[in-house]
């Protein structure tokens, strides 16, 4: 692989900003990731009239972070992603100190999730097909994010220990969560036919895939290797935005998030549209079933067993199962139209 740095172009105006792209690759981040932190870096710089970087301080983030919260009324999350931004900037990539930043948190409500009934789901998959059916029905099955989802590469899915193996999910980690059963012949049938599209490829004087971190110089056939392509491939070949090679990358998440709304629409559930439903069904459906929070925490992957709590304000219990006064009143009438004499004493569930 060719060095990076004969591939960034080096103009006078934006040396400083190519500068810090060289680091984010070189420090392993997505380029996703990079998008983001650039997008807010130059946010930060042209809120201070185009100011160099090296010429403001803890003083200039707080301020910043402060109006954002303030003036602009962003949400909590839209804040961290900016002072994940400047902190990057400033200590990994400057070197300085900014373990003393104060400025007024993005305050916002909580949300609770969105959660398709079982009903709903059935309803939803009805709308779908082929590939895409297969996509919900395995976010659904084993709680995967779409960017997970369409991140699986071919050797991550283990049929014999019952498996799927999340790489580099979100915050950088490794998990495990169950395989659906009754999914694994549609799996199969899709690993044939990344298989032919992989074979084609080769053929045409291609078939590298992306590897992450630095497995390219470690392994370097292990590129064109089945195992390393990408489970949900894309159509068509496209241009690495990095190296300038020719891939075949993964299926575009606008792409899985387009049928989702299509197909939710045409089922009839009212309820907002997002890949990302799925995943919150599968976490409530374990909840409803049984499965204790620290297990289904596993399976999510979340650091904090708080995150995984706000399932237990959406399971299907009605007011975390206590027995509406309106429903025992019903429960009363019905019991004493059917028995004159008799009197229902409910206990409190």
């Amino acid at each position: 692989m060719d060095d990076i740095r004969h591939r960034i172009p080096k103009t006078q105006s934006g040396r400083f900003v190519q500068k810090l792209r060289l680091h984010m690759r070189e420090s392993g981040l997505s380029y996703r990731t990079e998008q983001t932190y650039i997008h807010w870096i130059k946010r930060f710089i042209h809120f201070y009239k185009l100011r160099h970087p090296a010429e403001m301080g803890v003083a200039e983030i707080e301020q910043f972070l402060s109006q954002l919260s303030v003036e602009r009324d962003c949400s909590i999350n839209t804040q961290r992603i900016a002072l994940n931004a400047l902190v990057y900037l400033y200590k990994r990539f400057m070197g300085r100190d900014t373990e003393s930043l104060q400025f007024k948190p993005a305050r916002g409500p909580r949300r609770l999730p969105v959660v398709y009934s079982p009903a709903e789901i059935r309803a939803i998959l009805a709308q779908l097909k082929g590939i895409y059916r297969l996509q919900v029905e395995l976010m659904y099955g084993s709680g995967l994010r779409s960017a997970e989802l369409l991140s699986l590469r071919v050797k991550d899915v283990d049929f014999g220990s019952n498996n799927i193996y999340v790489r580099a999910g979100k915050g950088n980690k490794d998990r495990t969560t169950m395989l659906p059963q009754g999914l694994k012949p549609e799996l199969r049938q899709q690993i044939q036919r990344v298989a032919f599209i992989h074979a084609q490829d080769c053929l045409d004087g291609l078939g590298e895939v992306h590897l992450p971190d630095a497995l390219a110089k470690k392994y370097p056939s292990a590129a064109r290797e089945l195992g390393w392509q990408f489970m949900f491939p894309s159509a068509e070949i496209g241009t690495d935005p990095r190296s300038g090679v020719r891939r075949r990358h993964h299926m575009h998440a606008s792409t899985l998030t387009k049928h989702v709304r299509v197909a939710v629409r045409k089922a009839g559930v009212h309820k907002p549209a997002r890949t990302h439903a799925f995943r919150h069904s599968f976490a409530t459906h374990l909840l409803e079933s049984g499965y204790d929070l620290r297990t289904i925490q596993e399976l999510l992957g979340h650091a904090d067993i708080n995150t995984t709590e706000i399932y237990t304000h959406v399971v299907n219990r009605g007011g975390r199962g206590v027995l509406s006064p309106s429903d025992r009143l019903r429960a009363d009438n019905l019991v004493t139209d059917a028995q004159p004499g008799y009197r229902l004493v409910a206990g409190i569930r």
